[in-house]
């Protein structure tokens, strides 16, 4: 999301109770099911979605999502046990609507976001403050006064009954008190709703005016023994913790653990097929009609979706749950056609895809009572001979821990037809039955026997395995000394086929395409402090979830197989995505080691410097304060200090966000300078120094990131828990960080990083002869490009005019604007839309190229690597102009890194191989880092090592790529990873 984008947060929550209210309680469907809620929540939503434009609100979202209120207790109960305590049950027939009311907003498209531990109002808050980050609006469609405190310049709220905009002063004309104050009101006034206690005998008005004559909160109850009223006073004097503590419960949270939410919630529009189908299946003729009509989809070829109906246990129950340290994902629709012809980039139409369901499907429906729990070596042998007759199975393991390294085997599932699946439970500790000794759940398979079995499937080469994700379960097959071969995965399918166009988890792909929400993992073990372990769920649940798994898997690879061939993208998969599985499996097992008291160490020198800092900008305020407070140093920078430039939030706040104090101090202000360099320092700590050792393998003793194949659009990789991708290399702080990463004793560490290789891409792609020369030569880029920019020689050349030519030539490839590099270089728009002129008129090629690329974008919806993986943009073609420009940008780097990433990709898949063929047995890869990659050698093979990895990535795109630019490896072996880069 940037600045001029637009985004609207639903209150999925009230929306409910107000659809439940707005028609008859009875309205049903045929079978009786009551519907009366999903059709108020449906027709609310396509009239929000459709007349946007024609309300008082005035703008278009650019960005979408609906929030609800999850099942679960947050931080609020802990801090008041009584809160929410006196709230009802919910109408009987209003239950069943929750579940349903969910996969409604699945049905439009939209993402449907809850978080355990966290209300749907502090998600709301979360999202408006990231926006607000991001330079964008945020218009909230409820009328709740609890959301009334978020209220600001780039915030307001929509109340669609009324068709009426609350900004701040409607706020102030409704509770006397502006957006800033609606907290401290609350708390005095409570709320008998939420059973917040408040303050007995002070009502709204009351409130009001004694803010408006104290001030806030705090000065009030310190002084309230002026207050002349006898009754009021006394009532404030005694209940002035309560006041504190209701001041606590509706103040809203606006850190929820989001990650990078707001990417996830740009608007797509409503995918007709996909959701005709749904309101085909509640009977709302009506809405099915103007949909049709707005969507141009033929509502009478589409068939109604099948939708699950909760009727137990469903008032809260969650459709899509925020991961707490990532963003929600919602389930997207395949990509469909709006005739009956399939279009140029393999698409399907609808009935294709009604077809493709079909199949998958086998004309049946999931059916979780038919799958079978193993107990018996005999009947395990029976299925496991059923597996070799049908060449094919489907496989999962289901274990304690996400962690693969760690991870316990608790049983496995298999699948050799569609609806023919099992689970083998192998370590449960809880269920039916009787215990056997240390607490294992009598009934289960000897866990050796079990994988002799197994190992000999696995094994097979004559049996195609299929999984989800089998990079997990290979690490933890790996570690029990069974392999898996030959394979198929079904998230790299999808991945290859449809990167871009929505999730690649098995929930979102079953939903997708095979029309089944599948049983969701919290369901069966819990969320939150009541969570279990999946050896601690009885046999029943275990299995139904289990082997559903394996069922629906081995389903989706009946559909999305034969799509690569369509897509012709066979040899993407089989080149670059399958292959490398076991490559990362392997890497991951192997792990780094990290030196704890070198990391101690920096740590400690960090906390110092910060210290320092501190004391210096101390000195310089005067007074000592809370740096990491935004509010307090908002205050000093802009209220006391008066420097300029400053901008509220939409909590009334000072803001203080990197950029602005980037700003600050580029114009020469020491305090702002000396606070970055302090957030800097303590963000390294906390995120690197102080959090790494937590990560060092209990056994190993070494650290195990672990790879995603398909997070990313474009190919690249992206590593998590750690997150080895992200270590700062541009200060000297950072770059110490890596001298913790060490070869064991008797070892070196080798680094054999691509030279620019990003730039070598563009120049092949784009074919411009300079620069194609350059490389040739091997002369410095970027001063041959300032040369050829603005007729400097390239000896004795100001080191300022390269660092400008390095920025355009790095910039250029992500579709920098003026704006943007004016930033970057902290000169004028104009001067940096001069620069980026004067590029294009001598690289007249790289502005071809560009061109090119929207138009095959705008045309295809996909762009290509050089090596034929897509990336879609569907957005491309949308009419709001800052999501159009953004996706040109996107689609026009994305075949540059993209690219880079398949080469690189190409690389690891060979360099194994060439290692063991050099006789360099003991050199192992251990990580990818962009355009890195990192290897552990004894120092005896090191220098033998260096050529034979620089030769096979060199040679990476060989022979089915001859590059127009060649490439070039930097490498070197050293004890520490910073001394080997």
């Amino acid at each position: 999301m940037k600045k001029g984008d637009h985004l609207f947060l639903v209150d999925g929550s009230g929306y409910i109770f107000r659809a439940y209210h707005a028609l008859p309680p009875l309205t049903r469907k045929s079978d009786g099911l009551p519907i009366g809620a999903v059709s108020g929540f449906c027709n609310m939503l396509w009239k929000l979605l459709q007349n946007a434009r024609d309300t008082d609100v005035g703008v278009t979202p650019t960005h979408f999502a609906v929030i609800f209120d999850h099942s679960s207790k947050t931080f609020r109960n802990e801090l008041y046990p009584q809160y929410k305590a006196n709230r009802s049950a919910p109408p009987e027939d209003l239950v069943p609507q929750f579940a349903l009311i969910r996969q409604a907003t699945r049905a439009f498209d939209l993402p449907c976001i809850e978080m355990e531990g966290f209300e749907a109002d502090d998600l709301i808050a979360t999202y408006a403050r990231l926006a607000c980050e991001a330079g964008g609006d945020t218009t909230i469609i409820s009328s709740d006064k609890d959301l009334m405190q978020l209220v600001g310049p780039s915030v307001s709220m929509y109340d669609p009954m009324k068709d009426r905009e609350i900004k701040v002063p409607e706020v102030i004309e409704k509770w006397g008190v502006g957006p800033e104050k609606m907290i401290d009101l609350q708390a005095l006034t409570g709320d008998s709703v939420d059973n917040v206690p408040g303050v007995p005998g002070i009502g709204p008005k009351t409130a009001a005016q004694l803010l408006e004559e104290f001030g806030d909160l705090d000065t009030l109850l310190a002084r309230a023994g002026e207050i002349k009223q006898n009754k009021r006073r006394e009532n404030l004097i005694e209940h002035a913790e309560m006041a504190r503590i209701s001041r606590e419960l509706v103040r809203l949270r606006d850190d929820a653990p989001v990650g990078d939410g707001l990417e996830t919630l740009a608007l797509n529009p409503p995918d007709g097929p996909k959701l005709i189908g749904f309101l085909k299946a509640m009977e709302f003729s009506s809405l099915t009609r103007r949909v049709a009509e707005a969507t141009g989809a033929d509502a009478g070829e589409i068939e109604p979706a099948h939708v699950e109906v909760e009727t137990a246990g469903a008032a809260h129950g969650p459709d899509l749950t925020v991961p707490a340290s990532g963003t929600a994902e919602p389930g997207a629709e395949g990509e469909i056609a709006p005739s009956g012809e399939p279009r140029a980039d393999g698409a399907l139409t609808p009935q294709m895809l009604a077809d493709a369901r079909a199949q998958a499907a086998m004309s049946d429906r999931i059916d979780r009572s038919a799958y079978v729990t193993i107990t018996d070596m005999a009947e395990l042998e029976s299925w496991i001979e059923a597996a070799r007759e049908a060449g094919i199975v489907a496989f999962d393991t289901e274990t304690n821990s996400l962690d693969p390294m760690q991870a316990e085997l608790c049983g496995f599932s298999i699948a050799t037809a569609p609806g023919r699946a099992a689970y083998v439970p192998l370590s449960h500790k809880a269920g039916d039955g009787d215990l056997l000794g240390g607490g294992l759940l009598q009934g289960q398979l000897p866990t050796a026997e079990a994988l002799a079995a197994l190992k000999q499937l696995l094994e097979d080469r004559a049996v195609l395995k299929i999984a989800h994700n089998l990079k997990y379960d290979l690490v933890v097959m790996q570690r029990l000394g069974i392999g898996v071969a030959p394979y198929d995965d079904t998230l790299l399918i999808s991945y290859v086929t449809d990167a871009g166009t929505g999730g690649q988890g098995m929930d979102a792909l079953s939903e997708r395409w095979l029309g089944h929400t599948p049983i969701a993992f919290k369901d069966v073990c819990g969320s939150g402090k009541s969570a279990i372990t999946f050896d601690m769920v009885d046999l029943e649940k275990a299995t139904a979830y289990a082997a559903e798994d394996a069922d629906v898997t081995l389903r989706l690879w009946r559909v999305l197989k034969p799509r690569l061939v369509a897509k012709g993208l066979v040899s993407v998969y089989e080149r670059l995505e399958r292959p490398l599985v076991p490559v990362l499996a392997r890497m991951e097992q192997e792990g780094i080691s990290v030196d704890r008291q070198i990391l101690s160490r920096i740590s400690g020198e960090l906390a110092q410097k910060a210290a320092a800092i501190e004391d210096e900008v101390y000195q310089l305020v005067g007074e000592r304060f809370t740096i990491g407070s935004p509010k307090q140093l908002g205050d000093i920078l802009f209220g006391r200090l008066g420097l300029p430039g400053g901008s509220k939030t939409k909590t009334g706040q000072w803001s203080t966000t990197a950029r602005e104090l980037e700003d600050l101090a580029a114009a020469g202000h020491e305090l702002p300078r000396r606070i970055v360099d302090w957030r800097q320092l303590t963000k390294l700590k906390s995120t690197y120094t102080d959090a790494l050792p937590g990560y060092i393998h209990p056994e190993t003793k070494r650290v195990h990131t672990s790879y995603a194949l398909a997070a990313t659009t474009t190919g690249r990789l992206s590593s998590s828990e750690p997150n080895l991708q992200n270590i700062p290399i541009r200060t000297a702080e950072g770059r110490r960080i890596r001298t913790a990463f060490i070869a064991e004793p008797g070892n070196l560490l080798i680094s054999a990083d691509y030279s620019q290789i990003e730039l070598r891409v563009l120049a092949h792609v784009a074919d411009i002869p300079q620069l194609r020369q350059a490389f040739e030569d091997g002369v410095d880029i970027h001063a041959m490009t300032a040369s050829e920019m603005f007729g400097v020689p390239v000896e004795g050349m100001p080191s300022e005019v390269r660092r400008r030519a390095k920025a355009i030539n790095f910039g250029i490839i992500y579709g920098i604007s003026a704006f943007g590099l004016a930033n970057q270089l902290s000169i004028s728009r104009e001067e940096a839309g001069s620069y980026i002129k004067a590029y294009f008129e001598r690289f007249p090629g790289i502005k071809d190229y560009m061109d090119a690329t929207k138009a095959f974008a705008r045309e295809n919806g996909y762009v290509e690597t050089i090596f034929g993986r897509r990336a879609h943009y569907p957005e491309i073609r949308s009419s709001n102009p800052s999501m159009r420009a953004f996706n040109e940008r996107a689609a026009i780097n994305a075949p540059i890194q993209g690219s880079a990433a398949d080469i690189i990709r190409r690389a690891m898949i060979r360099m194994e191989a060439a290692l063991a063929e050099a006789g360099l047995d003991y050199t192992r890869m251990l990580l990818q880092v962009h355009d890195e990659l990192i290897f552990e050698a004894p120092e005896a093979e090191a220098e033998r090592a260096i050529p034979v990895i620089r030769q096979v990535m060199e040679n990476a795109a060989l022979p089915a790529l001859s590059m127009k630019v060649p490439l070039a490896v930097d490498a070197r072996a050293a004890r520490n990873w910073d001394e080997a880069h």
